[in-house]
């Protein structure tokens, strides 16, 4: 196992919440997250490694990166992202769409200097979210069971999969040798987790239950983002007798 790929990782991931949460036998509340228990554990592992590592790191980024830097190193991973995003949009037939995205990774790539300058929001070309995650529910393809995947955070199964499928296109995967990849993927967590710094205060003040709103707040976003931020309707008749039923059950209308 020594020799594994890092691209290997959400595979390894999904297979060791699937033979946890066979041991699991305390059912959930929530029907949209069948192995609560396990992911509550894999939560509770994935803060202790953020308290005592990533956030620490993160602290230590944004004190000594000026703000500059930092734009800077967002605006280079955010271009190498669009070329998923356009790809997604190929996928999804949003041509016009797939159209700006890709010329915003000519853009950036060219006159941007590699995007660490983003040039193309400048113009009229937008920043779109797309991957296959999205990809896939917008063909049909239902969320499946909520996941709470060690050290990658909230998913599910669809956005798992996509999650690896994503991984197996993105330039930095494909980046040689694996040690400039690797550099690569461990900038891009850095800078992500200080981006969260922030945020994070919001969460610690308002949620009760962090695990919770986390999962509600992901499935929810999911979902807006599957239907470009115009979901269905959600039917609640098979809740009306379960009081214990959050308002984020799983929808009637699957993507």
């Amino acid at each position: 196992m020594k020799n594994t790929p890092l691209r290997l990782l959400p595979t390894i991931t999904l297979l060791g919440v699937f033979s946890l949460s066979a041991c699991s036998s305390v059912p959930s509340k929530n029907p949209a997250d069948p192995f609560e228990s396990v992911n509550r554990s894999i939560y509770n592992f994935n803060d202790g490694v953020d308290k005592a590592i990533a956030k620490p790191v993160a602290k230590g980024y944004n004190a000594v990166m000026p703000e500059s830097g930092k734009t800077m190193v967002s605006n280079f991973f955010s271009n190498l992202d669009d070329v998923l995003v356009t790809m997604n949009d190929l996928l999804q037939f949003k041509f016009r769409q797939a159209f700006s995205d890709g010329m915003r990774v000519l853009v950036n790539s060219t006159v941007g200097v590699a995007g660490l300058v983003d040039v193309a929001s400048r113009g009229n070309l937008p920043k779109h979210n797309e991957d296959l995650g999205q990809t896939l529910g917008y063909w049909g393809i239902g969320d499946g069971p909520y996941l709470m995947l060690p050290l990658l955070g909230p998913s599910s199964l669809r956005d798992g999969i996509g999650l690896y499928g994503d991984s197996l296109a993105s330039p930095i995967s494909r980046t040689r040798p694996v040690y400039n990849r690797n550099q690569m993927i461990v900038t891009k967590a850095v800078n992500r987790r200080a981006q969260l710094l922030e945020s994070e205060q919001v969460l610690d003040s308002a949620a009760l239950d962090r695990y919770q709103f986390l999962r509600d707040a992901y499935l929810a976003n999911r979902r807006n983002l599957v239907y470009d931020g115009n979901p269905p309707r959600q039917k609640y008749e098979d809740f009306e007798d379960d009081d214990s039923a959050p308002v984020s059950a799983v929808p009637a209308t699957k993507p």
